[in-house]
């Protein structure tokens, strides 16, 4: 049975993970708290960067030699392999931790198995501490690992009545500045930023993470890739805002579209398009493990339809509209019963608009 200080310690882990997102990618969020034999916080730390030391190596440094005899609280399940860093299970072993409380199981097959060599090694072991909280923590990596491509989260702006745009095309602004801002936090935690060719056209956008806030937010990030997806190569012209030195940039274009512009990735098309999962393939064979995905409702609907949606943030906007596009187009539902139904996991107040975060139901 866990105590309150078990509990404490962990929703700790909990927040020094988050410190990491935005620049640990490919690898995991991952949060460590030691205490001693008493009981008391002798070592934090938090995985800062791929390649990098892992939290819990962090944490053993800070607590030195207070560490033995004493109880480890990881966000995920210590690792059990060798890769740019030696395994972490061995390394809690190595300093004489007697206990290890982590919170979710590693689904990587090439480090899972830490729990196992640390029960052999006679450390006492458990499973399960805050798992939900610490699942939502690292959804973006626990989902790449599961399905085998990037986690996505469509983000979108509207009005309360759903319209993305006014009718004659004017947008700027529906949202609040401090939802904008918070935008940037998204971009700041995203390996990857994804519009279409009709908000490359329309709105020439940066992409690129601005502002203290968001800087603040993912500690030590790096600007996301910005993706175009370009079908036609017509959309992104030389000087256009997205081709700057400011981030690296990828248009995706058909297979057989012309085009002189480099960082290009040639892909299948599909109805409408280029095919989804094809590009999503492209962007997880180049470390991209999670996709903030920005562009208008043609983009959206292609990929809710193909299911390749994993979480929606609206941010909605005290508007009213009447007429205008909506946020979604055609996403292949022709009924409502064939309505995605979704969870809604988070309802927060930014500036005067309201941002809804959810999941598809089951996922």
């Amino acid at each position: 049975m866990a105590t309150q200080a078990d509990i404490t310690a962990m929703r700790r882990a909990i927040a020094l993970a988050a410190r990491g997102l935005g620049s640990t990618s490919p690898n995991p969020v991952v949060g460590c708290v030691i205490t001693d034999a008493s009981g008391h916080q002798v070592g934090a730390g938090h995985h800062r960067r791929a390649g990098g030391p892992h939290a819990e190596v962090h944490a053993l440094r800070e607590a030195g030699v207070l560490a033995r005899g004493g109880t480890a609280y990881v966000t995920l399940e210590p690792c059990n392999h060798t890769g740019r860093t030696g395994p972490c299970a061995q390394a809690l072993i190595d300093a004489g931790i007697a206990r290890v409380v982590y919170a979710v199981g590693d689904p990587n097959p090439q480090a899972t198995g830490g729990a196992d060599t640390l029960r052999a090694a006679g450390v006492e072991v458990e499973q399960g501490l805050l798992e939900d909280e610490a699942e939502a923590g690292n959804i973006a990596w626990l989902t790449s690992v599961r399905r085998g491509r990037p986690f996505v989260r469509w983000k979108y702006a509207a009005t309360l009545d759903g319209r993305i745009a006014a009718a004659d095309g004017t947008s700027r602004w529906i949202s609040s500045a401090e939802s904008r801002a918070d935008v940037h936090r998204l971009r700041a935690e995203s390996d990857a930023v994804v519009v279409g060719s009709g908000t490359a056209r329309a709105d020439d956008p940066h992409l690129a993470v601005r502002g203290a806030d968001a800087a603040d937010a993912a500690e030590g990030s790096v600007q996301p890739l910005r993706v175009v997806v370009d079908t036609e190569a017509a959309a992104v012209k030389p000087g256009a805002r997205v081709l700057d030195d400011a981030a690296p940039t990828l248009i995706a274009v058909a297979e057989d579209a012309e085009t002189a512009l480099e960082n290009v990735v040639r892909l299948p098309r599909a109805a409408g398009g280029l095919s989804v999962p094809a590009l999503l393939d492209a962007l997880y064979a180049r470390g991209v493990r999670s996709v903030l995905l920005e562009g208008g409702p043609t983009l959206a609907g292609a990929f809710v339809a193909a299911g390749a949606v994993d979480q929606v943030v609206g941010y909605l906007a005290p508007v009213l509209l009447g007429a205008g596009p909506a946020a979604l187009a055609d996403a292949g539902i022709g009924t409502i019963a064939d309505a995605l139904r979704l969870d809604v996991t988070e309802t927060v107040r930014i500036g005067p608009d309201l941002r809804i975060t959810a999941t598809l139901k089951g996922a």
